[in-house]
């Protein structure tokens, strides 16, 4: 049957069709949830073997595909060959909205939710949507306050890594980003105010009143005008205020 093309034997769950009852049987497991292969370690459990002996490099830490370029292992030949691309450049899936091309598949969808408007990740205690996973997790350290990323010089605190490395140049005095215009350097992009400055590009521009910004962090601290949100309260009398400066000058009145 494999030189002949002839493949009787079909699933009637997705019409899929294969060369051998044995073949059908065990794509089946796919729609019945039929998990027969059991790690001794941890009990999770797999529809076939080759699952399970992938899932159990895990416990053992056998990592038998290694790059050539950079020695870094991986359980797995499919995981070594995406991880190659990065050493090739080779990006294999393309945006058919943009051309914009990436590396991995997953990449390319999270990206495509920037077209479709999708955004499937929700916020359960202030509805906020985002496209990426990682963005709602990040998110919501906002709620629950956490501040997982520690600097090991002041012992300071941050939500995310990208903003632990920003800050860790300050210690440093590494300032890799410079304006073009006036050759001043910063020690993160966020910090390169200077160029919108001297182009007098204001790209961020208010919805309500159509005010224009030449950074982010300005038009959200705008946009407090209108929404009335006073996210500073004050601990010895709750009286809230829109800017943490705000606050700073009205706890004087109780420290004297």
């Amino acid at each position: 049957m494999i030189h002949t093309g002839n493949k009787p034997f079909t699933c009637t769950e997705c019409n899929k069709s294969f060369t051998h009852s044995s073949h059908l049987k065990t794509h089946q497991r796919i729609h019945t949830g039929y998990k027969p292969f059991k790690c001794t370690e941890c009990n999770k459990s797999f529809p076939y073997v080759s699952s399970l002996e992938r899932h159990q490099m895990i416990h053992t830490g056998n990592k038998p595909f290694t790059c050539t370029e950079c020695n870094k292992s991986f359980t797995q030949l499919s995981c070594l060959k995406s991880h190659q691309r990065i050493h090739t450049g080779d990006k294999l899936y393309n945006c058919t909205e943009c051309a914009k091309s990436f590396i991995h598949l997953s990449r390319l969808k999270s990206h495509q939710r920037i077209h479709t408007g999708d955004k499937p990740y929700n916020c359960t205690e202030c509805t906020k949507s985002f496209i990426q996973l990682s963005h709602l997790k990040l998110h919501q350290r906002n709620h629950t306050g956490e501040k997982p990323f520690k600097c090991t010089e002041c012992n300071k605190s941050f939500p995310c890594l990208s903003q632990l490395k920003c800050h860790q140049r300050n210690h440093t005095g590494d300032k890799t980003f410079k304006c073009t215009e006036c050759n001043k350097s910063f020690p993160c992009v966020s910090q390169l105010k200077c160029q919108r400055n001297h182009t007098g590009d204001k790209p961020f521009k208010c919805t309500e009143c159509n005010k224009s910004f030449t950074q982010y962090y300005n038009l959200k601290r705008h946009q407090i005008i209108h929404t009335g949100y006073k996210s500073f309260t004050c601990s010895e009398c709750n009286k809230s205020f829109t800017r943490l400066s705000s606050l700073k000058r009205h706890k004087s009145i109780h420290t004297g």
